[in-house]
């Protein structure tokens, strides 16, 4: 198997759009498939507000995309990362890295507490997230990968629920 083309840097990071949602859509499904319904990100998602939203296009092709959601964990207004998918032919090129930088800037524009994610530790800490030990989701989460990025404050204690 070859390995997977690098980027050639043309790529455009921009906000999300109605226009875009079925074709993200699309590219989520590719990424998680329909097994991503049963995990407690999702629920968190179907009854968050999208608060921002970011595609990334090369050549006019989606390649990536990441969506913010707003919550609040212990009273304090947050915002929850993902899903973050990037196309399978354009992954190690460095696009993850990207998009998880457009939401740490509309995280520090915005100045919300922090930054929820459920996510792969190794992954998320180089951008400073750390385990949010304390924040509790309204399901079934492995507690290792439960990580925050303070913006405002530090790792709240409480449940975690859409605002």
């Amino acid at each position: 198997m070859s390995p997977a083309p690098a980027l050639s840097n043309s790529f455009r990071i921009t906000r999300e759009t109605a226009a875009d949602r079925d074709e993200v859509d699309g590219l989520v499904m590719a990424a998680f498939g329909p097994g991503r319904f049963a995990k407690t990100a999702e629920r968190i998602r179907e009854s968050a507000h999208l608060s921002a939203a970011f595609t990334a296009r090369e050549d006019g092709r989606l390649i990536g995309s990441v969506r913010l959601w707003s919550i609040t964990v212990d009273g304090l207004d947050a915002l929850f990362l993902g899903p973050i998918t990037v196309a399978k032919d354009a992954r190690s090129g460095g696009l993850g890295a990207d998009l998880v930088g457009a939401c740490i800037g509309e995280a520090q524009h915005r100045g919300v507490a922090g930054v929820l994610l459920v996510g792969d530790p190794p992954y998320f800490q180089r951008f400073g997230f750390q385990p949010a030990p304390d924040v509790r989701l309204p399901g079934p989460a492995d507690p290792r990968r439960v990580l925050w990025l303070p913006i405002t404050s530090a790792a709240p204690s409480g449940l975690a629920l859409p605002a």
